[in-house]
């Protein structure tokens, strides 16, 4: 009888990510160790969920994520979670495995929800004494006034959806009358968009994960866009980034970054691989955003930091799993 755990790399999700979550789930299933576990894909586009064997499909049965082949019924040890966006990153179907008691990679209900809402969870962070840019938050369907949010704000400022990942529905607006534009790309994606102070510097992103035995926080990667920002071209297309890993910063701000990637880590009772991406200008470190399930294809900033740590991504993937089905 087959003894080996089996593990479920769950992509897909309801929003504009999926075709990010799909290429996560081929990078993470070559990164899991194939010699102590069993890996079965699970597609997950609004109610249909299949688990994908050999190119064949088998439905999902909600009850408890179980799967049947050949009149023999299969459930899964561990969920590692690579959605990008609904549901996977926002806390819901955290809850749902919650619910069935199936351990997952990724953070908690309340951590997932809050660090999807970008808006809070960097004004909940600032109450801890984090720098993050100047920003508002309007809802679809409520009033504003293009003018006075530039008054505020400046030019050029940052339109993006409150709720996403992958840079989706992002603008950079550089004159008042591009406003009306940006917001109608940005609620395309989401109820809610955030106006953000543009904050002019270098681009740097940490990822981290703990465990009860270990702590481990990877070497920052440098991000030069060939655009105006790094937006999904410059994430998914080599020719339109530099990314350097480890940043060319100077030691002292790699520590202080790191510290503080911790600290975060902490303060959101986090799970798993999280990476936290900055902004430093003048000395200064800003917070840009906090991400619970970062892209895992095999050029995205994770297994890049990994590899800079001279760490093995076996290993890193191995530890993950057994710290939460130990």
């Amino acid at each position: 009888m087959n003894s080996k755990k089996i593990i479920a790399i769950i992509y897909g999700g309801d929003s504009s990510e999926i075709v990010v979550s799909r290429k996560s789930a081929e990078g993470i299933q070559s990164f899991i160790d194939t010699d102590k576990y069993d890996i079965v894909s699970v597609c997950m586009e609004g109610k249909s969920w299949n688990a994908i064997i050999d190119n064949n499909e088998y439905c999902i049965d909600k009850n408890d994520f179980s799967y049947t082949i050949n009149n023999i019924k299969y459930c899964i040890d561990f969920a590692y979670i690579t959605i990008h966006g609904t549901p996977g990153e926002d806390g819901k179907l955290q809850g749902y495995f919650e619910l069935l008691d199936i351990p997952y990679s990724s953070c908690g209900v309340l951590a997932s929800s809050l660090t999807f809402n970008k808006f809070a969870c960097n004004n909940y962070l600032k109450g801890f004494g984090l720098k993050v840019a100047d920003s508002l938050m309007i809802r679809k369907g409520i009033n504003y006034d293009a003018n006075a949010i530039v008054e505020k704000l400046g030019l050029p400022c940052f339109v993006k959806p409150n709720a996403g990942g992958s840079s989706f529905g992002i603008t950079k607006v550089k004159k008042a009358e591009e406003m009306e534009e940006a917001l109608k790309n940005a609620f395309g994606e989401s109820d809610e968009v955030i106006i953000e102070q543009f904050i002019k510097g270098l681009e740097v992103t940490c990822g981290l994960y703990k465990t009860h035995n270990n702590t481990s926080i990877f070497p920052l990667t440098e991000v030069i866009p060939a655009n105006e920002f790094f937006d999904f071209e410059a994430k998914y297309n080599a020719d339109k980034v530099q990314e350097i890993t480890p940043a060319r910063v100077p030691e002292e701000t790699t520590n202080r970054i790191q510290q503080i990637s911790s600290m975060i880590y902490d303060l959101l009772a986090c799970k798993g691989i999280v990476r936290v991406d900055y902004i430093i200008s003048e000395n200064q470190i800003y917070l840009l955003e906090v991400n619970t399930t970062p892209g895992m294809t095999k050029t995205s900033f994770i297994p890049q930091q990994i590899a800079a740590a001279k760490l093995d991504i076996k290993d890193v993937f191995t530890e993950i799993i057994e710290s939460n089905i130990a």
